[in-house]
């Protein structure tokens, strides 16, 4: 486990001490966000007459709200990266599927090459056999 980082750290104009496991840049990341959703809510007009634990509160479900399409967008992509991975093992499937065939079928053409090679040579033994026969050079049987 990495060790415990303090970051000094201002949110809402306040310095606030941030200790977690993760590195200074991120707590500071951290602070960033919520500054920036504070800026973003006190930029509201109408925000602006709502008493403070109201505003904390609304900044709390914006936050929350956040968090949660965040997560449900996590969850979309891990779906979609399951379904890649067995379109891939699928795919993969498929590939070595078609090697095999192919191969097996370069092992047919190859025989039937080699037996139609036979045939010709037999064919033309038979021609020249039956040239000669005609020829009257070798009794016809």
């Amino acid at each position: 486990m990495s060790e415990k980082t303090s970051a000094e750290v201002i949110i809402g104009g306040k310095v606030y001490t941030l200790s977690g496991y993760e590195g200074e840049e991120y707590l500071q990341r951290v602070a960033t966000y919520i500054n920036n959703k504070i800026n973003e809510f006190n930029g509201m007009e109408e925000l602006r007459r709502f008493p403070s634990d109201m505003k904390a509160t609304l900044l709390q479900l914006n936050i929350a709200d956040d968090y949660f399409k965040a997560k449900a967008q996590v969850e979309k992509l891990e779906q979609e990266i399951e379904q890649k991975d067995k379109e891939i093992y699928d795919l993969k499937h498929d590939l070595i599927s078609n090697q095999i065939k192919a191969e097996s079928d370069e092992k047919s053409r190859k025989e039937l090459e080699a037996e139609n090679r036979e045939l010709l040579l037999n064919k033309a033994k038979l021609e020249a056999s039956l040239e000669d026969a005609l020829l009257g050079k070798v009794p016809a049987k």
